[in-house]
């Protein structure tokens, strides 16, 4: 039911599908990766995987009063179980803003050497954003078994680790649609075609 709420209330628009095929693909790419380089694993999945997802909700998807689904904007926000838009932006900001312990602390609070080279930074980073990454959906996890049940937080969690497979096999035909363009009905999805895959 999580996931379904998810995709029906917040992927409407065809870009934003297309943007998550994007970060799905990433995503995969980045867990294959994360067995031999979890620094690099990490930096992949923040610049492409993550942007493409946020930009994606933040930028086309519509706010106005969701008609399919007979909802407000401030009613799905209330109700998302996961990051919602706001908690995204509090999420994406800490992520932004997280090079400056790297620029004030080069040792990352004595955790690690200075980095001597942008290449020994950039892993640095990487390894940063992978404890963000990994904190942040350990926080809300446990932030939903104290609000909510163990039950919930264990679904939450895995739906979020397993998203980019289910985003490939839900959103693959998306770039054809916006490739086709120009009619209302190409560019916004009513859900009626998916329903059954939950």
């Amino acid at each position: 039911m999580q996931r379904w709420d998810d995709h029906r209330y917040y992927h409407h628009s065809r870009i934003n599908q297309s943007l998550h095929l994007v970060s799905a693909a990433t995503f995969v790419v980045a867990y294959c990766l994360m067995f031999k380089d979890p620094a690099l694993a990490a930096l992949l999945a923040w610049l492409v995987s993550m942007t493409s997802r946020q930009i994606g909700h933040l930028v086309f998807e519509p706010k106005e009063y969701d008609v399919v689904n007979q909802a407000t904007h401030e009613h799905k926000e209330e109700i998302k179980v996961g990051y919602n838009l706001r908690r995204k932006i509090v999420l994406m900001s800490v992520w932004a803003l997280s090079p400056l312990l790297l620029v004030f602390s080069p040792t990352m609070l004595g955790l690690c050497q200075a980095p001597h080279s942008a290449i020994a930074f950039a892993r640095h980073l990487g390894n940063l954003w992978l404890v963000i990454g990994v904190g942040g959906l350990l926080f809300r996890t446990v932030q939903l078994f104290v609000i909510k049940d163990m039950q919930t937080g264990l679904v939450w969690a895995t739906k979020i680790i397993t998203d980019p497979f289910h985003d490939i096999m839900l959103y693959h035909r998306a770039p054809l649609a916006l490739f086709r363009g120009g009619h209302d009905s190409e560019m916004s999805d009513d859900f009626h075609d998916v329903r059954g895959s939950y």
